[in-house]
């Protein structure tokens, strides 16, 4: 059997779980959270669904230019959801790989904050420099 784009990420970042083997789409369960990984087009897509409020859609794209300045991970809205999804090539090296799904998950740390704060909870500010706002 061939090793997959997911294979090769769910070694690279040490995942415990077994990993179907061939499998084009799946979902990692981190820190109370689900990324869901599947190839598509010679690309390996990350995303997470931040909420199904699709009324916060607005105030979370306020954040968005700023954030693209940081990182790659682009905000989304379909189907109902607002979601975060970033890709690499499904070719990429393992160590590659690694770094994009840490770098993915510290993104979806961040706009569930967001999401968080625009909700009232308690983990996330929509004050301070790190949440500035760049409008054209």
């Amino acid at each position: 059997m061939t090793e997959t784009a997911i294979d090769r990420l769910a070694a690279a970042i040490g995942y415990p779980d077994k990993i179907p083997g061939g499998a084009s789409r799946t979902t990692f369960r981190v820190d109370d959270a689900e990324i869901v990984a599947s190839v598509d087009s010679g690309r390996l897509v990350l995303s997470q669904d931040l909420t199904g409020d699709e009324s916060l859609f607005p105030a979370l794209a306020g954040y968005a230019a700023g954030r693209m300045l940081r990182e790659d991970a682009v905000l989304s809205f379909g189907d109902g959801k607002v979601f975060l999804w970033q890709s690499a090539p499904a070719d990429a090296p393992g160590a590659a790989l690694a770094r994009l799904f840490e770098e993915f998950a510290d993104s979806c740390d961040w706009w569930r904050a967001r999401v968080d704060a625009k909700r009232g909870g308690a983990n996330g500010s929509a004050s301070g420099p790190e949440t500035m706002m760049i409008r054209p």
